[in-house]
């Protein structure tokens, strides 16, 4: 009914209006150019192409026009159109230029952040992630995410993020619409996605608005590009640590007397470090580096000349870590999806939606305890949305549904298990309408209801955000709202760093009571608030200041406190001693300074985070193990030569340590496992421990300092070689990664890695 109603309100308010519809896409590989100007020259009439290409400029007066459509290194388009009402769908094809204006790419710029209020966002493509030092030069999402304001690494291994105070299960990771569980390995270099898949990312830090729903701190929402339509290209990368192919082309070409074409893209990667280490970094040990992981990512793409396209998606993702005197790691990802755009021509709406099915299971086997920690998420996404514009302003309804079921088996001690598994569902509903008042004024309302079935559970999200435009060079910013999740992660902080992670929803085992309140229902809760200033003052410079606030209301935890079996026989001990789970609250604030310079070849970007992260149990309030205090980020790139064949990378990182729990003692311990009979005077003891109090020491403060050189060799028109240098750790700072409680064992992270490469790409 209410897609219904929308249709035919939208419909009848266009029914009056001049519009014009249209995609832009790039003559070279077909693939929709986001960001692109489009203006009717000498008018006010204009707009930025969606992600997709796509654009609408509607109430259109009747008359004859000149539409221009402008993008940074691609020959200016320039149409006359008549407006007689009633909407003209039109489709471009932008060719590269051969010589770039810098102007149009300051123009691009400016028009976008003063008519996007992006509060606490951070936009990423390809071309950026280039500019970092990369092992064996490919360069990669994660290592891009971790110079990003208000994200926290735990360092070169492990794979988690914390983003302004949320934990790794606090974060969404959409990967074209599609749930992703764990898109980090266990190497913290490497996510999950091939940078060659990637169009563009948009990495909310909070205050994100009602379309993302489930999730209470951040959402990581990735596009992937079509495959080529016009030729097949591709890319070979080999070093000592990965190696990568990746091809792409068209099945049925895109030609202009043709309605549809398809087009296909394959990725595939992988690392051996565990062999190669052997033989090119001896220097760590005997045993080498023991990461391995293969990555396949498939795609396929049906679209038409009017913009409609379908894109059907599978992924296969593992990973695996063997520290064979310690502990064995793996985990491993599989999934396929689909999702769709439509365009309905005449009509000035775009609809979007997604289908998707994934598995995920995780395995820690570590040899000083009993049993194997287990996890495992599988489950479906499906959601549609559908887009409205009108003049400067858009208005945007949704619906999402979610399905999965967890399992969950973990030994927060050597010898007690928790088990535990579920299903369950998730529905959401939201509206949001952007209003831009004169290129001054840009509100965004934004509203979320989900209804959490386990529980049978609704809860409101209003959201908002704002921005003002002073000037087009002084912008102030605001974003805020409430939000939800049922979706746990349980973890044991009695490890100084955690390599187990696993996956919970809506556990019951939780006491009645928090802080002496009664709690009507499990659903974590938090709200958000983010004040922003973006200064563009200096010329090829931007400067963003951004102030946070998150308060975790209500989170639940594995409880740390247990000591007794919850069943009848000790149903008189505090809940506290019995309970698998118990409720927690917090707080994360704090602010950031980030700034971007870039010009003739050179590129700085220099970030500093100063955070504070609070948590209280009902007993004690603590620092959880990710609270860093300061982290600074600088990264700096010079290109040179003829056609910049020439670059030239650096990354230094600095982060304050993070809070740990130290050991206070160990005792003996006898756990009889054959009752009366066993040989008790005879038989040994396990060792356990006493632990001080809770995250009351801090570790070593971290840092880094990473290096790369590039070369490339152009060979003919497609063809392009490059050779790449570089180390990471280049003065070898010992890091600590792993301490365990009972063997005191300690692993550091990565010394330091040269590394060489060669990559061809045609």
């Amino acid at each position: 009914m209410l897609i219904i109603i929308f249709l035919a309100l939208c419909t009848s308010a266009y029914s009056q209006d001049g519009t014009i519809k249209g995609f832009v896409y790039d003559d070279s590989n077909g693939e929709g150019l986001g960001y692109c100007i489009v203006q009717l020259k000498g008018t006010s009439y204009g707009t930025l192409t969606e992600k997709n290409g796509g654009f609408i400029i509607s109430k259109i007066p009747k008359g004859d026009y000149t539409l221009t459509i402008t993008f940074f290194g691609y020959d200016t388009i320039s149409e006359p159109i008549t407006i007689e009402g009633g909407v003209i769908s039109k489709r471009y094809q932008m060719k590269p230029a051969k010589v770039a204006l810098e102007a149009v790419q300051v123009t691009a710029a400016e028009q976008r952040v003063i008519t996007e209020t992006r509060t606490s966002v951070i936009s990423i493509t390809p071309k950026e992630m280039k500019k970092m030092p990369s092992i064996g030069g490919q360069p990669d999402f994660a290592q891009y995410l971790q110079v990003l304001p208000g994200i926290v690494s735990t360092g070169d291994q492990g794979g988690q993020l914390y983003v302004r105070g949320g934990t790794p299960i606090q974060n969404m990771v959409l990967l074209d619409g599609m749930l992703v569980s764990n898109p980090f390995h266990s190497i913290g270099f490497f996510s999950v996605f091939d940078s060659d898949i990637i169009s563009d990312a948009d990495v909310y830090t909070g205050g994100f608005g009602a379309e993302f729903g489930g999730r209470i701190s951040s959402v990581m929402d990735i596009h992937t590009k079509d495959g080529n339509k016009k030729r097949t290209s591709g890319k070979i990368d080999v070093s000592p640590i990965t190696s990568k192919l990746f091809i792409e082309g068209p099945i049925v070409k895109l030609k202009e007397n043709r309605k549809v074409s398809l087009s296909y893209l394959l990725s595939f990667k992988g690392s051996y470090l565990q062999q190669s280490s052997k033989v090119f970094y001896k220097y760590v040990g005997e045993s080498g580096l023991p990461y391995n992981f293969f990555d396949f990512y498939g795609k396929l793409s049906l679209a038409s000349t009017n913009g409609s396209k379908l894109n059907i998606f599978g992924f296969n993702f593992d990973d695996k870590v063997d520290y064979s005197d310690i502990a064995t790691y793996k985990w491993k990802n599989y999934g396929v999806g689909a999702n769709f755009l439509l365009s309905l021509g005449k009509v000035p709406i775009n609809i979007e939606g997604t289908m998707a099915y994934s598995n995920y299971g995780i395995k820690l086997d570590d040899k000083l305890k009993d049993g194997v920690d287990s996890s495992t998420l599988s489950g479906f996404t499906a959601d549609i949305n559908f887009s409205y514009y009108f003049g400067k302003s858009l208005l945007k309804i949704g619906a999402a549904l979610i399905g999965y079921r967890t399992t969950y088996s973990f030994f927060p001690t050597p010898h007690n298990k928790i088990f535990t598994s579920d299903n369950t569902s998730d529905i959401g509903v939201y509206i949001k309408y952007k209003y831009n008042y004169r290129s001054k004024l840009l509100i965004e309302p934004s509203f979320r209801l989900q209804y959490y079935a386990s529980m049978s559970v609704a809860y409101p999200e209003p959201r908002l955000s704002l921005k003002y435009n002073i000037t087009q060079k002084i912008r102030l910013k605001l974003a805020g709202g409430l939000y939800s999740q049922n979706y746990v992660a349980a973890t044991s902080d009695r490890d100084v760093v955690n390599l187990f992670y696993g996956f919970l929803s809506s556990p019951s085992d939780l006491p009645k009571k928090f802080d002496d309140k009664a709690v009507r229902n499990n659903l974590q809760k938090a709200q958000h608030i983010v004040l922003g200033l973006e200064l563009d003052l200096i010329p090829f410079t931007s400067v963003n200041i951004e102030g946070y606030f998150k308060n975790f209301s209500l989170l639940t935890s594995l409880n740390r406190y247990k000591v007794y079996d919850d069943n009848d026989i000790y149903a008189s001990k505090p809940e506290l001693l019995r309970k698998d789970y118990i409720f927690e609250k917090g707080q994360a604030y704090g602010g950031d300074i980030t700034l971007k310079f870039e010009h003739k070849g050179f590129y700085i970007w220099f970030v500093y985070s100063l955070g504070w992260v609070t948590r209280y149990d009902g007993v004690v309030n603590y620092s959880p193990h990710f609270d860093r205090r300061h982290n600074i980020n600088l990264v700096a790139s010079y290109a040179c030569g003829k056609r910049k064949s020439w670059q030239f990378d650096l990354r230094w990182n600095f982060g304050s340590g993070f809070p740990y729990t130290q050991n206070q003692g160990y005792y003996p311990q006898y756990v009889p496992t054959n009752g009366l009979g066993d040989d008790y005077v005879s038989a040994n003891e396990d060792i356990s421990f006493f632990l001080a109090d809770l995250n009351a020491a801090r570790l070593p403060s971290y840092h880094r300092l990473d290096i790369n050189i590039k070369k490339k060799f152009f060979i003919g028109e497609h063809n392009i070689i490059e050779l790449n240098v570089g180390a990471t750790n280049l003065y070898n700072q010992k890091n600590i990664f792993y301490v365990n409680r009972i063997s005191n064992a300690i692993i550091y992270q990565l010394p330091i890695l040269y590394s060489f490469g060669i990559n061809w790409s045609f």
